[in-house]
């Protein structure tokens, strides 16, 4: 498994305890990180690849992605990666950080009919794509990091949450 040295903050109430929070990160994201360093023929770094997770709420990231991307409105995660990449480039050792919002993961996990934690465990995955260059703005982008998520959440056992869908673009 790849060396990922997570830190955890946890903002709010609501959330599981960060030690659930820390052995579910770790999983998802260290599978992640294995099957893209697997992607691109590379092994992932020799050193602990460093990234941040803050698990908050729909006011905290409100407020961030007002600032950051100017959309005054809550989101399910927002990434920040600490170095522009090219999708498929292996990163150095600082990933960057991933903020997930509490209430509109429970709201959407609802909608969609699964639980709490299999919709959590796709966002952490979409977030840490996102710090690799991965994006969707585009058609073809979008293709690409939804086949990557759907094979990912594959080997954590989870289906495919794009069935059915256009590419989110």
């Amino acid at each position: 498994m790849s060396k990922l040295d997570i830190q955890i903050t946890v903002e709010n109430e609501g959330w599981p305890d960060e030690a659930a929070l820390l052995l579910l990160s770790e999983r998802t994201l260290g599978t992640a990180a294995d099957l893209l360093a697997d992607e691109e023929g590379q092994p992932f770094p020799q050193t602990a690849a460093e990234l941040s997770l803050v698990f908050t709420d729909d006011a905290s990231i409100q407020e961030i992605n007002a600032e950051w991307r100017g959309k005054d409105k809550p989101t399910n995660v927002l990434s920040f990666p600490a170095f522009p990449l090219e999708p498929g480039k292996m990163p150095g050792p600082m990933l960057g950080d991933i903020v997930v919002a509490r209430e509109t993961v429970e709201r959407e996990a609802v909608d969609l009919d699964k639980s709490f934690e299999d919709h959590l465990t796709h966002l952490l995955v979409h977030g840490f794509l996102h710090l690799f260059g991965y994006d969707h703005m585009e058609t073809g982008e979008a293709e690409k990091m939804e086949a990557l998520e759907t094979r990912i959440l594959a080997v954590l056992g989870l289906s495919d949450p794009y069935a059915g869908q256009d590419p989110i673009v």
